[in-house]
């Protein structure tokens, strides 16, 4: 897909992890730092030998192998390219269990720091939803910090409409369809 920034035109991909994503992926995910605002970044501190591994272990993740049922769903990686360059971390769960539907939701993403206010949050929720909706995930549950304001911001113009805000989270749904 193409779009138009700042008069410019640039081609914006979403793609799902795939075994042999390089380094110019490793190099987001350690940019990306171990997250902030509820988005988790487990590789954020890998080494460079070790991300063959990590790679396998997200995939297995999407497939649902070896997951404590207690504690996880399956939840596929997707990376949020801009003009071939990787900007922002996607997942997608594909169903909540109790957990989840209190704090995290269907989908989590974050835009590394170098590539922030650019629009590239409302770009990757809009794929993200769109991939739910091939999913079969009608609606989609989002939460945040309540002072969160960008995210606040990105999912009310994506169609997010707050249910509740407890304890300092916000919980948005929006469809996807």
């Amino acid at each position: 897909m193409s779009r138009r920034e700042r008069g410019i035109e640039v081609i914006v991909e979403l793609r799902e992890l795939s075994l042999d994503d390089g380094r110019d992926v490793f190099d987001m995910i350690r940019e990306v730092g171990p997250g902030e605002s509820g988005f988790v970044n487990s590789g954020h501190d890998l080494a460079c030998e070790d991300f063959p591994v990590y790679l396998r272990g997200q995939a297995d993740m999407s497939r649902g192998i070896g997951l404590d049922p207690t504690r996880h769903v399956p939840e596929t990686r997707y990376w949020l390219f801009v003009d071939g360059r990787p900007v922002g971390i996607g997942k997608l769960r594909h169903y909540l269990n109790d957990s989840l539907k209190a704090i995290g939701g269907h989908i989590g993403y974050t835009i590394r720091p170098s590539e922030r206010r650019k629009g590239y949050g409302n770009l990757i929720l809009r794929e993200l939803l769109r991939e739910a909706r091939k999913k079969g995930i009608k609606e989609a549950l989002l939460t945040c910090d309540e002072d969160n304001l960008p995210s606040r911001k990105i999912m009310e113009r994506n169609g997010g409409e707050l249910e509740s805000i407890s304890e300092g989270k916000c919980r948005y749904w929006i469809r996807c369809g």
